[in-house]
């Protein structure tokens, strides 16, 4: 199309304008766009068990040196802690990129070498589970 035909007819020219901006608009609200997308973060959860002990017993003597191990593993994007009476969860969210089988090899060594440092009345070892 010649330029000169848009310069010579400026209402056509306006209205297809128009037109092109109104069917924009109109496929702009018909993408389709969630509000919270379903995406699935890498997470582990650590169970580790010391009956009769107490929240701060667990939470010192247990959860600290897990903690300290679980740092070492790259990728973490978020941990968080929650001991109680007996028992402490310890939660590892990984980042999107990483694998979570991977992820799960590196807690478990982690845990390994945690071991020495835990209570020796613990009825069984650290436990992992894979959350997604």
């Amino acid at each position: 199309m010649s330029p000169e035909l848009f310069i010579r007819r400026p209402v056509l020219t306006t209205l297809l304008m128009a037109a092109v901006l109104i069917f924009g608009v109109m496929a702009y609200g018909r993408l389709p766009v969630s509000d919270l997308p379903n995406v699935d973060f890498p997470t582990i959860l650590v169970t580790a068990q010391l009956p009769g002990a107490s929240p701060e017993t667990m939470a010192s003597a247990v959860a600290t040196p897990l903690e300290k191990q679980f740092t070492t593993i790259a990728g973490i994007d978020q941990m968080t802690s929650t001991s109680a009476l007996g028992i402490t969860n310890i939660t590892i969210q990984f980042t999107l990129s990483r694998n979570i089988d991977a992820a799960a090899q590196d807690v478990q060594s982690a845990i390994t070498k945690a071991a020495p440092l835990l209570p020796p009345g613990m009825p069984t070892p650290p436990s992992f589970q894979k959350v997604n």
